[in-house]
């Protein structure tokens, strides 16, 4: 059976991105793309609905218009999850009667979508990346072997470790190890000099070994944060100032499940549910605490403390010395609290 609609899916922007561009590729099988493609995007909408119609339209005429001089074309909207209903019920509906010859690819950034476009593909290639390490693991070690890269035991983690949740850059790393080593299995050292700076990691595994107690892992992932030089020490002062003030809403707020801590601060209730398990542990007194730890911290790195300047790693002492002074006073709060 032939494709008429083909949807590539994910979270990552850049991942959707590469992955349509090979999926254009594999489409078009040689044809000339002067003759045999059309390529959209709702992003050209810079504003307003009648813009966004507008694409949508463009997008129809060319669905609309059989191949000529081409056994084939293929006709490329990007971005559909930023189309609104109406749109969106023109081009299910060609879907449901798709022109001969047509071959319409779509592209959704922002993980598993609801779109009615998504439903009904005939193809969906899914590349969202979870964000567990075992899910970004999985992902790297699928990606890297899909482009001819082989790897030793053990090196795909370490990879894993370094990018943190830009995974995206595994798309260039891949092809530049290919182009060097072809695909003879490498070593990690000959890996890492391709890899560059550590990438960032979410603001939950943060949190989340403080909660546990668990110190070193807690000062490990701060000081990731700053290595990665997508965080400066008050954003990740910010994180924790958010997280423990959640948790003193729940203190006392008589909220025992995760559903019902979700109506008081917002968000899912799994993380909810955490963070109700969190303040029952340390109780009202620690709570109070840790945030008097964290406006002080934040007093500090407004101008209150000064420990020089860089490092030759190129993190700022100060930053540096507030944060993991900061992140290791929480977690063993929280440690003392779950011994007693």
């Amino acid at each position: 059976m032939t494709e008429a609609l083909v949807c590539v899916l994910g979270n990552d922007a850049t991942i959707v991105s590469d992955t349509l561009h090979s999926v254009i590729g594999e489409l078009l099988d040689g044809l000339d793309a002067a003759m045999a493609l059309e390529d959209f995007s709702v992003k050209d909408a810079t504003s307003g609905d009648d813009e966004v119609s507008s694409v949508t339209q463009r997008t129809m005429e060319a669905l609309n218009t059989p191949p000529f001089l081409v056994p084939k074309r293929v006709v490329v909207l990007r971005d559909v999850q930023a189309l609104g209903a109406e749109d969106t019920e023109f081009l299910t509906r060609w879907a449901a009667s798709p022109t001969p010859g047509i071959v319409f690819v779509i592209s959704v950034v922002g993980g598993k979508s609801k779109s009615k476009l998504v439903k009904v593909a005939d193809r969906v290639v899914d590349v969202t990346v979870g964000s567990r390490p075992k899910d970004k693991l999985e992902f790297i070690s699928e990606r890297l072997e899909s482009l001819g890269v082989k790897l030793q035991a053990g090196v795909a983690a370490k990879i894993t470790d370094r990018v943190g949740d830009d995974v995206a850059r595994v798309d260039s790393l891949g092809r530049t190890l290919h182009a060097i080593y072809g695909s003879a299995p490498l070593s990690f050292a000959h890996v890492e000099p391709y890899l560059g700076d550590a990438g960032n990691v979410p603001e939950w595994d943060l949190t989340e070994e403080i909660d546990q107690g668990h110190v070193a892992a807690a000062i490990t992932i701060a000081r990731r944060m700053l290595d990665s030089r997508e965080r400066v020490g008050v954003q990740i002062i910010n994180i924790l100032q958010r997280h423990y003030l959640r948790m003193a809403r729940l203190d006392g707020s008589g909220a025992s499940t995760g559903e019902e801590a979700a109506e008081i601060i917002g968000g899912h209730s799994y993380p909810a549910q955490k963070l109700v398990r969190a303040a029952r542990v340390l109780g009202g007194d620690r709570i109070a605490y840790a945030v008097d730890l964290i406006a002080r911290a934040d007093l500090d790195l407004k101008g209150g403390a000064s420990y020089g300047g860089q490092g030759e790693d190129s993190i700022d002492k100060t930053d540096l010395t507030v944060v993991e002074v900061l992140v290791a006073r929480l977690a063993k709060m929280s440690e003392a609290a779950r011994r007693s």
